[in-house]
């Protein structure tokens, strides 16, 4: 439980809670669903694509049976595609050592600004193995919010991605999974 009183869950298979992750992320994007990089049919392809790729986890928090928000990534390695989508040309110090991508983090309306999203997060990196941690944001997205609340949760930028050609150019960021590891 966090403190906000959910129950977190981890998942290692996708099949289980692959209509929870669609419904939740269909809720949260209803106002960008029209764009096709938005829409719930790329968002599923996106989905299952992330969810063969090696060290796949999801939390998804619970309030009784309602579902919260969750939070997705897999482990990366040395020459993966997402640092190679990056601009900025990446130290080697960086990209040589196993690192958990989070692909997806979203809670829904009724949660936000509870803690939720910081505790299904924490939640996930928690059992990790990686120590270090990166994630994708729309700079744009909440002007410039949601990318200020990563800053205050200790990620900094290295460089801009755009992972497919009509998606939103996104600042790429990292941070050690545990304060230790730094």
């Amino acid at each position: 439980m966090t403190a906000v009183g959910i129950e977190l869950r981890h998942f290692r298979e996708v099949e289980p809670v692959w209509d929870t992750l669609i419904e939740v992320y269909a809720e949260v994007r209803a106002d960008r669903l029209h764009d096709p990089h938005y829409s719930v049919e790329r968002y599923g392809e996106r989905l299952a694509r992330h969810a063969t790729e090696p060290g796949w986890e999801a939390v998804v928090g619970y309030d009784g049976d309602q579902p919260v928000g969750y939070a997705y990534g897999n482990t990366i390695e040395h020459g993966d595609r997402y640092w190679n989508r990056i601009t900025n040309q990446l130290p080697e110090s960086l990209t040589a050592i196993p690192t958990l991508a989070l692909k997806e983090i979203m809670v829904r309306v009724p949660w936000r600004k509870t803690g939720a999203s910081r505790g299904i997060h924490d939640d996930l990196l928690s059992a990790r193995s990686e120590t270090q941690v990166t994630l994708m944001v729309n700079p744009l997205a909440g002007a410039g919010k949601v990318h200020s609340l990563y800053e205050s949760w200790g990620y900094r930028d290295i460089g801009s991605s755009q992972p497919s050609p009509d998606s939103p150019v996104l600042m790429a960021m990292v941070r050690a999974i545990r304060p230790s590891d730094t």
